[in-house]
C-alpha cells in the first residue's frame, strides 16, 4: 500500500517514471536498456509525461479539460515551478538539464487534440502530419537529450518516430476500428474499393484491406531506413538503444506481413526469440548510406526542426566500423523477457492502494 506521507525525493519520483516505463511499451522498454543510465533516466521521464498525458486524454472523462490542465502543469514546468507531482518534477528538470523546447511537448498535445476532435484522415500525407505530432515529437525530443542539436540529424529522428506510429497504426487497425477509430488513410481505402464507414461498423480483414496496409507500411519501411543513417550520427553511446528501437518496431510491421495483414481478428506481437534474435544483430549497427542524410526534412516535420535551434558545433560522432553492445546488457534483457513473458501468463494479483 502507497504510503501517503512517504517524503518524495529526485530518487522516488524517477522510480515512478521507471514503473510507468516498466509497464507502457515493451519495445521501448526493452530498448532502454541499451541506453547510457543517465539518458535512460531522461528518457523515462519524458516517456512517463507522454504516458500520463496520453492516458488523461484517451481515458479521462473531459479530453479537453484534460488538455487544458496538461498546457497548465506544462506552464508550471516551464516556470520553474512544477505541480507536486513526481513525473511534474522529473520532467522540470529534464527540462533544465537539456533545454528541450517547450514547441516539441505543445506539438505532442496538438496531436492528443486531434484525436479528441475526432479528426478524418484522408491521405498518407494527413496521417503522417498526425504522425509527426504524437511520434515525431517523441524522436526529436530523444535526439535533443542526446545532445543533438543538428537539423539534419533531427530530420531522421523525427524520420523515425513517424515510421513507428505507421506501424503501430497498422498492427492496431482492428482494435482502433472497433473503437470507432480509423487511421488509415481514407483515399486509399476508396482506392482499394473500401467505404470507410462500412469498415468502422464492420471490420473485417479482406485483400482490399491488405492493399492499403501494404502501402502504409512500405512508408514506414522507407521512413526507417532514411532513419538508420541519422542513427549512426548519434552518440556512439546511445546508438544502441536507438537501434534497437528501431529493429523491434518494424519488426512488429513484418509481423503483420507475417499474419497476412490480419489486423482485425489478431494482434501482432514479436516473439521473445526474435526480439533475442534482434538485440544479438544490434552488432552489425544500422545498414544505410549517408546519402540519406541529404535527403530534405519531411514538410510534416518541418516544423519540428523549427522548435530545436539549429547549431552544427557539437562533436560529431566518429563512425565505428562496429557496433558495440554489452553482452551483459544482453543477458540481463533475455532475463526480463523471460520475466515479463511468464507474468503475462501467470499475472499475480495486484493490491489496490
Amino acid at each position: 500500500m502507497r504510503n501517503d506521507h512517504q517524503i518524495m525525493t529526485p530518487h522516488t519520483d524517477m522510480s515512478e517514471c521507471r514503473r510507468l516505463l516498466s509497464h507502457g511499451s515493451k519495445s521501448f522498454y526493452i530498448a532502454s536498456h541499451f541506453l547510457p543510465r543517465a539518458l535512460r533516466e531522461s528518457a523515462s521521464g519524458l516517456y512517463a509525461f507522454c504516458r500520463i498525458a496520453d492516458d488523461l486524454v484517451d481515458l479521462g472523462e473531459d479530453p479537453r479539460q484534460a488538455l487544458v490542465t496538461l498546457h497548465q502543469r506544462l506552464d508550471q514546468i516551464y516556470d520553474g515551478r512544477p505541480d507536486n507531482h513526481p513525473i511534474d518534477r522529473v520532467l522540470s528538470q529534464i527540462v533544465i538539464d537539456h533545454k528541450l523546447p517547450r514547441g516539441l511537448l505543445d506539438a505532442l498535445l496538438e496531436g492528443f487534440e486531434w484525436d479528441t476532435e475526432g479528426r478524418e484522415y484522408h491521405t498518407l500525407a494527413e496521417i503522417c502530419d498526425y504522425g509527426a505530432r504524437v511520434a515525431g515529437t517523441v524522436g526529436v525530443m530523444m535526439a535533443v537529450l542526446m545532445g543533438v542539436k543538428d537539423h539534419a540529424t533531427l530530420a531522421r529522428a523525427a524520420d523515425l518516430g513517424v515510421a513507428m506510429q505507421l506501424t503501430n497504426i497498422c498492427r492496431d487497425v482492428g482494435e482502433d476500428a472497433r473503437a470507432g477509430r480509423l487511421y488509415l488513410p481514407r483515399d486509399l481505402m476508396q482506392e482499394a474499393g473500401m467505404d470507410p464507414e462500412a469498415f468502422l461498423r464492420n471490420p473485417t480483414p479482406s485483400s482490399q484491406l491488405t492493399e492499403v496496409l501494404k502501402q502504409v507500411l512500405a512508408e514506414a519501411e522507407r521512413r526507417y531506413e532514411l532513419a538508420d543513417e541519422g542513427i549512426r550520427q548519434l552518440p556512439r553511446s546511445c546508438r544502441p538503444g536507438i537501434l534497437a528501437a528501431r529493429r523491434l518496431y518494424a519488426e512488429i510491421g513484418h509481423t503483420v506481413v507475417h499474419n497476412e495483414y490480419d489486423s482485425i481478428s489478431q494482434r501482432a506481437v514479436v516473439s521473445r526469440a526474435r526480439k533475442g534474435q534482434i538485440l544479438l544483430g544490434l552488432i552489425r549497427g544500422p545498414a544505410a548510406a549517408p546519402e540519406y542524410m541529404l535527403e530534405p526534412c519531411a514538410a510534416e516535420n518541418q516544423f519540428l526542426l523549427a522548435a530545436v535551434p539549429h547549431t552544427e558545433d557539437w562533436q560529431r560522432p566518429n563512425q565505428p566500423r562496429h557496433f558495440s553492445a554489452n553482452p551483459a546488457w544482453m543477458i540481463e534483457l533475455f532475463m526480463v523477457m523471460k520475466r515479463r513473458d511468464e507474468t503475462a501468463i501467470n499475472p499475480q494479483p495486484q493490491k489496490r492502494d
